[in-house]
């Protein structure tokens, strides 16, 4: 469809008017521009938590949601759709008889979450005549009326489609002019209006928004037949459409590629994207063996992601937790002989959901704990994990980490992963001069393909470019590159992170747990670190 087609029958499509439980239409609230008063919301938290005292519950808590996302995808350089989501309901989560109970409605009445919080409490006095040991909270102070919002420069969803499709089409411009055959790219917007009130006493506002500009380039070489890709080199962002204003001060030249950091030009991305899709084509295909590796941000996250995040949430320490690749290597008695050696003395590992521009920062959980950082590992040694109100006291410790989530309001909250970041170096150190110091090595940028096992442990991860290094200099691209270890080995051989100025976010949109399966979002920050004596694999050859 055509851009200005696509418009014309958008608009109409708008007008459309539902009635909402409240009496009112959804026009009255002006789509996802004017929040639900928070006087409304308590009157109805309040409901709730009366009718659950009413029925028995000892403890109880009420998350009223609204969930707003547009998506828009373009090829090449037209519009292909755009999608408003909008979803709104409330949760009610109780223990009666030291025992959880939830039920969720959509009918956001008065009535309507009374009776869902009755029906939490008849669940968890069902649950209780099964479960041997009472649910034990850590303590947590009511915080009263509190408001925090995702500290943005301009809400993406005040930003008109026109606008955005005008950036897809240039996008697409951008990197058909650089030799790319086939483009693909798109917007994903996020705000989450999220109301939490307990027992305890809090009743807490949020307004979190998140933001992913990506796309793929494919360039095709039509006399041998050969292609290759590059995706975006954007991170997924806990901020507003300013992340896309392309500011000079976003981009970080680094010793072969340009990447970004606060903010990010999409266009100029695309065009070097289809730059280098074309020298991948005829990079020199990777001999494998052993060999140093220089990792930039925009590719360590996802290896910070699945062998440090993932193992380090307690659920699945304790085995509770299996779905979306099993439990963790990492056990209670590794962390109670506080000796165990994830990494390397430069290895420090912090959990934060606190961090401005991550996907993950919030002022408080999704149980009402007020969030913060804490260490997981320091000076290469596990000191913690990452545990929430019901979990502590296992660790023997008396206060929640804060990080409990749930993607919906329909959906019970439960422990989930919070940014885990590398710290930076303390020494000064750049990129160009760690990869001075490099006799033979691969300069990875971007993530890539992945598999890792049940236990998080064994690995293997791909990228986007690959950069050979001889004697300290880059000497050419090279392509079918991968790396395969295994998470303490991986970790204990890191001998350099760059300093600060190098530190970087970025992170997933989809990270995946539960069953039934929630999808959370959490950013990973790194500056570009060196790990030594990797086994490299050619992707490209077969036994």
């Amino acid at each position: 469809m055509e851009r200005r087609n696509f418009l014309q029958y958008s608009g109409l499509a708008a007008g459309a008017l539902v009635v909402t439980p409240w009496g009112k239409t959804y026009a009255d609230w002006n789509g996802s521009l004017t929040a639900i008063p928070s006087a409304d919301k308590k009157q109805l938290a309040d409901t709730a938590l009366g009718a659950a005292r009413s029925r028995g519950a000892t403890y109880a808590d009420v998350r009223i949601g609204r969930y707003l996302n547009q998506f828009i995808n373009a090829r090449e350089t037209k519009i292909q759709g755009v999608a408003n989501t909008e979803s709104f309901g409330v949760g009610v989560r109780v223990i009666a008889n030291g025992t959880w109970g939830f039920a969720s409605t959509n009918d956001v009445t008065a009535d309507g979450v009374a009776r869902a919080a009755e029906q939490a409490v008849a669940i968890a006095k069902a649950n209780a005549k099964v479960q041997s040991d009472p649910v034990l909270l850590a303590p947590q102070q009511g915080f009263g009326e509190v408001q925090w919002q995702t500290p943005i420069e301009k809400s993406a969803f005040e930003v008109s489609i026109a606008e955005k499709a005008d950036l897809l089409k240039a996008v697409g411009e951008a990197a058909a002019a650089g030799g790319a055959g086939f483009i693909n790219s798109g917007l994903f917007l996020v705000n989450e209006q999220k109301y939490f009130a307990s027992t305890d006493g809090s009743y807490i506002d949020q307004d979190i928004h998140r933001t992913w500009p990506n796309f793929n380039v494919t360039v095709v070489d039509k006399a041998s037949g050969k292609f290759d890709t590059r995706q975006s080199l954007s991170a997924p962002v806990g901020m507003g459409w300013e992340y896309l204003s392309g500011r000079p001060a976003g981009k970080i030249q680094g010793p072969a590629v340009q990447t970004y950091g606060q903010f990010y030009d999409m266009v100029e991305d695309a065009r070097l994207a289809a730059e280098q899709a074309t020298a991948k084509v005829s990079a020199k295909s990777v001999e494998a063996g052993k060999w140093d590796l220089v990792l930039d941000p925009s590719h360590i996250w996802l290896t910070i992601h699945e062998s440090v995040g993932h193992p380090l949430e307690l659920d699945r320490v304790l085995g509770y937790e299996a779905n979306y690749a099993g439990t963790s290597f990492a056990t209670l008695d590794k962390w109670e002989s506080k000796s165990f050696k994830y990494g390397s003395d430069q290895v420090n590992f912090v959990a934060d959901k606190t961090q401005p521009g991550s996907l993950g920062a919030v002022g408080y959980d999704d149980e009402g704990v007020k969030t913060r950082e804490w260490d997981l590992v320091r000076n290469g040694v596990l000191v913690n994990y990452q545990a929430i109100r019901d979990q502590v006291h296992i660790l023997g410790q008396n206060a929640s980490h804060g990080c409990c989530y749930a993607d919906n309001w329909s959906s019970v909250q439960f422990q989930r992963m919070p940014n885990v970041s590398l710290e930076p170096g303390s020494a000064p150190l750049t990129p160009d001069e760690m990869i001075a110091g490099v006799e033979k090595g691969i300069y990875i940028v971007g993530n890539g393909s992945y598999s890792i096992d049940q236990q998080r442990y064994n690995f293997q991860f791909g990228g986007q470019l690959f950069y050979e290094i001889r004697d300290g200099k880059i000497v050419g691209m090279l392509r079918d590159v991968a790396y395969q270890s295994n998470t303490q080995e991986f970790w204990n051989a890191v001998s350099a992170i760059c300093d600060r100025r190098d530190y970087r976010l970025n992170g997933s949109f989809f990270d995946g747990k539960g069953q039934p399966p929630q999808i959370s979002s959490v950013s990973h920050g790194a500056a570009t670190t060196r790990v030594d004596g990797v086994n490299v694999i050619n992707t490209a050859r077969r036994i």
